[in-house]
């Protein structure tokens, strides 16, 4: 496991990779929380690695403070993670995903085959990384603000999973039907839904990870990559 350096055109940008033991593989760029790279970040970015892939998780909130790394255990760390919310612009995220795939396209191990998953924030940004990159394959888990992007859908040239809670807090049934609405008929498009399970379901030490749920969501975004990335 290793930092490296991102050029994004508007000032360096720090990300944390993790190679596979074989020392080659299809990547995946890791697309974060609100909490920053944080430990639960680079311990999705090592689980990755561990199953063959080469990841990497780029500091996307770089351009407000570099370096964030908080959890989800205090209400003074929740207050920070919202306010980071509200000062990241999604826009500029997107174009350091960019940087981000072109850097781990020629990376040494790397196969040129590039995948997208992010959680909440990182699910928003996976779908966003999905309409406007040339990534190959992408996968969000309960996305933020998804019913506001629908209509870059028809943007979409490569396959795209996403993982929808359906007890959400951040993103309640009305959004998850506007996303279905506008999704189901794509065939590019596969939507999972978990109905007994709230936002974050998959992050270990969460209060709402539900280890059945995570894994059956985890095994279905590995196999999806091992297709679309081989």
């Amino acid at each position: 496991m290793t930092r490296v350096t991102i050029e994004t055109g508007d000032g360096p940008m720090s990300a944390y990779v993790a190679a596979p033991e074989s020392g080659s593989g299809p990547a995946l760029v890791v697309i974060q929380e609100i909490f920053g790279v944080n430990q639960v970040m680079r311990d999705l970015a090592d689980g990755f690695a561990a199953r063959g892939f080469l990841a990497i998780c780029p500091d996307l909130f770089w351009r407000i403070e570099p370096g964030i790394d908080i959890t989800d255990r205090t209400k003074e760390e929740w207050a920070r993670a919202f306010e980071l919310f509200q000062a990241f612009d999604a826009d500029k995220g997107v174009a350091d995903i960019a940087r981000t795939i072109t850097a781990i396209r020629t990376y040494p191990g790397s196969t040129g085959k590039v995948g997208a998953v992010g959680y909440c924030l990182g699910g928003k940004l996976a779908f966003l990384t999905a309409t406007r990159t040339d990534i190959d394959a992408a996968v969000g888990y309960y996305g933020v603000g998804l019913d506001q992007l629908v209509g870059e859908a028809g943007a979409l040239r490569k396959p795209l999973t996403l993982h929808i809670a359906g007890k959400d807090q951040f993103a309640p049934p009305p959004v998850q039907q506007q996303v279905h609405a506008a999704l189901d008929g794509n065939p590019l498009v596969t939507l999972y839904d978990y109905p007994e399970d709230d936002h974050a379901f998959a992050r270990i030490g969460g209060e709402h990870y539900n280890p059945a749920s995570a894994d059956r969501a985890n095994a279905r975004t590995t196999a999806f990559f091992r297709q679309h990335l081989a």
